[in-house]
């Protein structure tokens, strides 16, 4: 017979495995795609723009470094508490209201220990750490019952906060008497306000820190994972045995607190409400969030960009005032940066799904 096949030869050595992409997906190819890293970048630009346009480049001087810096403390503070939502699929038009109305009652507690007939304050420190909780925990329970209306009553979140961004405004205004809450303690901006740590803004260190932490959060812990989880598929992160409205009402709540912090930083920079002023501020949150990489969708959360994107808003309201450049131009150049970072993130999405 003739002998069949030899079965039992060894096979054919494998052929080397192509690590030329491992190799070079190092720290820097990391970095250059990042869309954290394109932000930054357009930062740095824009800087050396609007210096080259201003006076005497008084743009690039420590006063308006400053002034930056506290302005963008508002917007990284949303922005943080969106970032978060957004990653789990949610999203909060009411980010503003929920600013105003902590506001109008952090300032309202504050005035309590107000002397009527002298205006002055007897208890500085206890009507201003009163007035920080009041103005937390305002936001905190805003957020908790948005979180409530999306979660257990299952209704669409845009649709869920359109309604309380008109509700707590309503609330604000009614609660002010439709006028700005004024006379607060002067100590409130000297300690708080106007006081900097290194030659950084108190408030603006004090978003640093959390922005650190929500980073460490997002990268490190189940909560983060959590969150990310739910955003790519809901259902799949029941099915796993997550507890998803617990923890959409959880993110709510954080977000509706960071809302509420904001609230005070802006009693302690203008020693009063500024019922008109953030009418803008979900825009300057989801500017911020969107273009410094975190999906619209779900599913991914970008802290490090939130932070680079909410300077860059502030960069560009800023620059385009010290140029001249008339307020309603200001509106349209932001909503066009939003635009394009919706457009960039569509065109993500549509990748990674091929």
């Amino acid at each position: 017979m003739t002998a069949g096949p030899d079965t039992t030869a060894s096979a054919p050595p494998e052929a080397p495995v192509d690590d030329r992409a491992i190799a070079s997906g190092g720290l820097a190819s990391r970095l250059l795609q990042s869309r954290a890293t394109w932000v930054f970048a357009v930062n740095i630009i824009l800087i050396v723009i609007f210096t080259a346009v201003s006076e005497d480049g008084v743009y690039f001087s420590t006063a308006n470094a400053q002034s930056v810096a506290i302005s963008a403390t508002q917007a990284l503070l949303l922005a943080l508490g969106l970032a978060m939502m957004l990653g789990a699929g949610i999203f909060d038009l009411s980010l503003g209201a929920n600013l105003v109305l902590s506001s109008v009652v952090g300032a309202l507690v504050i005035q309590e220990f107000q002397d009527p007939s002298t205006l002055e304050y007897d208890r500085v420190g206890v009507a201003v750490l009163l007035g920080f909780l009041a103005c937390v925990i305002t936001g905190l329970v805003f957020g908790l019952v948005n979180g409530i209306i999306i979660a257990v009553a299952d209704v669409n979140s845009l649709i869920a906060t359109l309604a309380t961004l008109g509700i707590g405004t309503g609330l604000g205004l009614l609660l002010a008497d439709g006028s700005d809450v004024a006379g607060l303690p002067f100590q409130m901006q000297e300690s708080i306000g106007f006081r900097t740590v290194l030659g950084v803004p108190l408030p603006a260190a004090a978003a640093l820190v959390l922005a650190a932490t929500f980073w460490f959060v997002v990268r490190y812990t189940r909560f983060g994972m959590h969150t990310e989880a739910i955003g790519s598929s809901r259902a799949s992160a029941e099915r796993a045995g997550l507890r998803v409205r617990g923890h959409l009402v959880a993110l709510t709540s954080m977000s509706g607190a960071m809302a509420g912090l904001a609230g005070f930083i802006d009693l302690a920079r203008f020693g009063s409400t500024a019922l008109g002023g953030h009418n803008n501020d979900a825009l300057a949150a989801v500017t911020a969030v969107v273009i410094g990489g975190t999906l619209l969708q779900g599913g991914h959360i970008s802290i490090i960009g939130a932070v680079w994107g909410a300077l860059l808003a502030v960069i560009l309201q800023t620059g385009l005032v010290i140029a001249g450049v008339p307020s309603f131009w200001q509106l349209i150049v932001v909503g066009l940066v939003l635009l394009v970072a919706v457009v960039i993130d569509r065109a993500s999405a549509s990748r990674r799904a091929n």
